[in-house]
């Protein structure tokens, strides 16, 4: 996956105002923190940390937002996405990723509390062309917010940065908010996963439907088993991307964890695979979240030549259609 050209030229321009030596550093510190799971303080705090969160973890949060919203189209193939609200923004990633799935989007309300983020978000909507409405409002999540109804709702990668109870608080009121959605993504570690199990039972509880990734609203066999429910995003790096994190692949994949929550369900049919298929030499081994709330292994032989295709072609995360 990669950013439409036009966002990407935009991204490059907003970087290169910055001299490359601070940058380099800026995203050495982030990725550090990122790793690490370190949120105790801001970790955008200077124009060059944004500079480098736009050169490398923009395009990894753009990436996941927009493979999540692709999950919920395919899901809800009907449901028309014509409001958004973005709690916690940043600089307006995921309206830039939905805007991609979603063309029948018009409007976009977007809450942040940095007003250089607001700034940088509405240049980089200007100078990519963004066509729908942006209402930007400063605000942070932690004070409380006001919003109207809104079709989706997204929380991507905040709570991490909040309290449990000011956590808990959010996903209470941005639930109340969503006329139809609500999208939370955190990063796929035992932490951000911990956060999402925490998310899908208070949203369970208050009478939400689980559109995606599970297959039921059972207790999560993966939190039961001390493991945690993570998936795996490939993007493209750009080669400011490569430099700046002294890498050599022209790719790097981005470990996630979500929830979508739906006021209609859409629940998947069939199984989610939570893990990297299995590929031998005359059959393909999967692990499935089935709706039955238990993780299966599942074998497919060469035998069954319509299951072995499906299997070949099957991914990380995918659904699996018994």
């Amino acid at each position: 996956m990669r950013l439409p050209q036009l966002l990407k030229e935009s991204i490059r321009a907003e970087t290169g105002k910055l001299e490359r030596r601070r940058v380099a550093q800026a995203a050495a510190q982030l990725t550090e923190r990122y790793k690490a799971g370190d949120f105790s303080a801001p970790a955008i705090a200077n124009d060059a940390h944004r500079a480098a969160y736009l050169a490398i973890r923009f395009p990894a949060t753009y990436a996941v937002n927009r493979r999540i919203f692709s999950e919920l189209k395919l899901r809800a193939p009907e449901t028309q996405i014509a409001t958004l609200l973005d709690l916690g923004a940043g600089p307006g990633t995921a309206l830039f990723a939905a805007a991609e799935i979603f063309p029948e989007l018009e409007r976009a309300t977007l809450i942040e509390a940095d007003e250089q983020w607001i700034k940088l978000g509405k240049d980089l909507a200007r100078a990519s062309g963004l066509r729908q409405d942006a209402q930007w409002g400063r605000g942070d999540l932690r004070s409380g917010f006001s919003c109207g109804q809104h079709d989706l709702v997204v929380i991507s990668y905040v709570l991490g940065e909040l309290s449990p109870d000011a956590a808990d608080a959010v996903i209470r009121k941005a639930w109340s908010c969503a006329r139809q959605f609500l999208a939370i993504v955190e990063p796929g570690t035992p932490r951000g996963f911990s956060m999402i199990d925490s998310a899908r039972s208070a949203l369970i509880a208050a009478g939400a439907g689980i559109v995606a990734p599970c297959p039921h609203k059972l207790r999560c066999p993966m939190a039961a088993a001390g493991d945690w429910c993570h998936f795996s995003q490939r993007l493209e790096r750009t080669a400011e991307h490569r430099q700046l994190k002294g890498g050599d692949l022209g790719y790097e994949d981005e470990k996630f964890s979500y929830i979508v929550a739906g006021r209609q369900g859409a629940a998947v049919e069939g199984a989610r695979i939570v893990r990297h298929p299995g590929t031998h030499s005359g059959h393909i081994e999967l692990t499935l979240c089935t709706q039955s709330g238990q993780i299966e292994r599942k074998t497919v032989t060469r035998s069954n030549k319509e299951r072995f295709r499906a299997a070949r072609k099957a991914d990380w995360g995918d659904v699996w259609e018994e």
